[in-house]
């Protein structure tokens, strides 16, 4: 951008390269929607006034947004590179997003951050990153890579980098922790916002974890919880997931006085619900639907999160800000009919057009290093009372409770009349044979098993069975695979997909990972699973930052105590 030409256009002196003309436009700073026409050059605006430019683009009165900014995402559990990923969201009316690559990090440490900062140059889409500050996210499971406080500077310099991703060590932040300290004194030097993860951390712990410098937090799972945050002076995203729903929980915490303090964030979205729903115009629109008024809506998916993140040049329709733009019919129901990127049309009536160049994804080698010759499900009973995972639906806390379970020939077996089932995680990045064994209750299935290498954080490969052997054969697929999801039953493989990129990501376009995924779906429900996203749920099963019970490859984590403790009660 040409600073100069930029001032002379705006002033009127030197002509547009295009004009928006006849558009309603959603002033984001005042609240008003304005008539007027939008001057742009260099893929900049303007301003808004009686411009004149080479080519005029006739919105017919259509209204015009900012192109909306998803505040805090793992690209990756879109299962697809950020090539498809942008393709999907971009035609959304997602323009901008903040993406955390922790998750291939946890398996390919600098390497994979740096993967995923090749794959999003020239993609007509503004992707910014934070700094993941948690690999691994604790010492209570084997991870791919370790990322120490020395480690950050090298990926701090990247222009695109705006934050330290979520600092889910939350205790380590509160017990001054060496290591986390040395981080956050590090990303200080490098970048003003801190991004924060303390799902029901409360009182004089809150205050000691915000006077720590964290800024936001978007794991809130009531208004009470999203008050208090507010009040201790932290930014609240509102996360609407696909593991995670707490829009509606969160909502009544949003109000005139606290709406500049709050964003939209996905956190992590599957294929299905990025394809069938969409993306943050989707929450924008949920939110519209329960009562939030659209404006404030639409500024908590553009100024909120640009402002925060302390991005300048987005987030509005003013001079000197990029031309992304929504174009879209009924501010009731914003639906995305043209986005365009830097004044460019990049999408219209919900796909990317043809034209528009998503560059490809560079080499990765394989990430798979298990030997599956040794996988052993069997646990020899210590008793009949165990520590028991409980799903919570729709949600990616569990609950810790104690439960009888049958004991026969010894050994420790699942309880299908009461839908305990086994679960395990086996490590997959180290060769270490390490395998975590458990129950867990809330999946449903009356047979069969669901084997996955989507596994947060560390992606070690989890399953969930009802025998053994079934377990097997899910997690040998996912092995062969070198990646992925696997179903079986009665001594068959019944679906998978492959998910060779770190074990992640798929190299197939959204759509055909989507179709796969719904058979997987499919499948796993015919076998009497009753989770929306058996997937999605199971993988969060294994993250020890989020309470209260979780499972790792060094066994069950208690996470109100931070610690491993045994599967059994004596």
């Amino acid at each position: 951008m040409d600073g100069r030409h930029l001032i002379r256009s705006s002033r009127g002196d030197e002509p547009a390269d295009v004009v928006f003309s006849n558009g309603r436009i959603v002033n984001v700073f005042t609240g008003e929607i304005v008539d007027g026409n939008i001057g742009v050059k260099d893929g900049y605006i303007l301003g808004i006034g009686d411009y004149t430019g080479r080519k005029t683009v006739d919105l017919k009165k259509k209204l015009v947004a900012p192109g909306f900014m998803d505040a805090h995402v793992h690209i990756e559990s879109s299962m697809t590179g950020i090539p498809e990923y942008v393709r999907t969201v971009g035609a959304t009316g997602t323009t901008a997003v903040v993406a955390d690559p922790h998750e291939i990090a946890n398996v390919m440490g600098l390497d994979g951050i740096r993967f995923m900062f090749q794959s999003a140059e020239h993609q007509p889409m503004d992707i910014y990153f934070s700094v993941p500050s948690c690999v691994p996210a604790t010492s209570m499971e084997t991870s791919g890579a370790t990322l120490s406080a020395l480690d950050l500077p090298l990926v701090f310099n990247d222009p695109r980098v705006v934050a330290l991703a979520e600092m889910m060590n939350y205790p380590g932040v509160i017990y001054e922790n060496t290591d986390v300290l040395d981080k956050l004194d590090v990303a200080r030097n490098h970048v003003r916002v801190l991004d924060g993860h303390c799902p029901g951390l409360s009182g004089k712990n809150l205050n000691a974890y915000v006077a720590a410098g964290i800024g936001s937090d978007h794991e809130c799972v009531s208004a009470a919880e999203a008050r208090e945050k507010l009040s201790a002076g932290m930014v609240v995203m509102v996360r609407e997931g696909s593991g995670a729903k707490n829009l509606k929980d969160l909502l009544p915490a949003i109000n005139s006085r606290t709406s500049s303090r709050m964003m939209w964030c996905t956190d992590d979205r599957n294929p299905h619900d990025l394809t069938s729903k969409g993306h943050i115009d989707a929450l924008v629109r949920d939110a519209i639907g329960l009562g939030l008024d659209p404006i404030t809506a639409i500024r908590m998916a553009t100024i909120n999160p640009a402002g925060y993140f302390g991005i300048r040049d987005a987030g509005a329709v003013s001079p000197g800000k990029k031309a992304n733009l929504i174009i879209f019919e009924d501010i009731n129901r914003p639906v995305a009919k043209e986005v365009y990127f830097k004044g460019v049309k990049i999408a219209e009536n919900g796909e990317m057009l043809p034209e528009i160049q998503c560059p490809g994804l560079p080499d990765l080698p394989s990430t798979m290093n298990v030997n599956g010759d040794f996988l052993d499900f069997g646990i020899r009973a210590q008793s009949n009372r165990i520590h028991l995972i409980e799903m919570v639906e729709n949600q990616i806390v569990t609950r810790h409770q104690i439960a009888r379970i049958p004991v026969a020939d010894h050994m420790a077996a699942v309880d299908l009349s009461r839908d305990i089932l086994k679960c395990a995680v086996i490590e997959r990045h180290r060769n270490t044979g390490n395998i975590g064994k458990g129950f867990v209750r809330g999946f449903g299935l009356k047979q069969g098993a669901l084997a996955s290498s989507v596994a947060h954080d560390s992606h070690n490969i989890i399953t969930v069975g009802a025998n053994d052997e079934d377990m097997k054969i899910a997690v040998l697929k996912v092995i062969e695979m070198k990646g992925g999801i696997a179903v079986s039953a009665k001594g068959e493989l019944r679906a998978s997909l492959a998910l060779p990129i770190a074990g992640l990501m798929s190299k197939d376009p959204m759509k055909i990972v989507c179709r796969g995924l719904d058979h997987l779906f499919q499948v796993v429900r015919a076998l009497g699973c009753t989770m929306d996203d058996p997937v999605m749920s199971l993988s969060f099963v294994a993250l020890p930052v989020i309470p209260e019970l979780k499972i790792t490859d060094l066994g069950l984590v208690d996470v109100a105590k931070f610690e491993i403790i045994p599967l059994f009660v004596h």
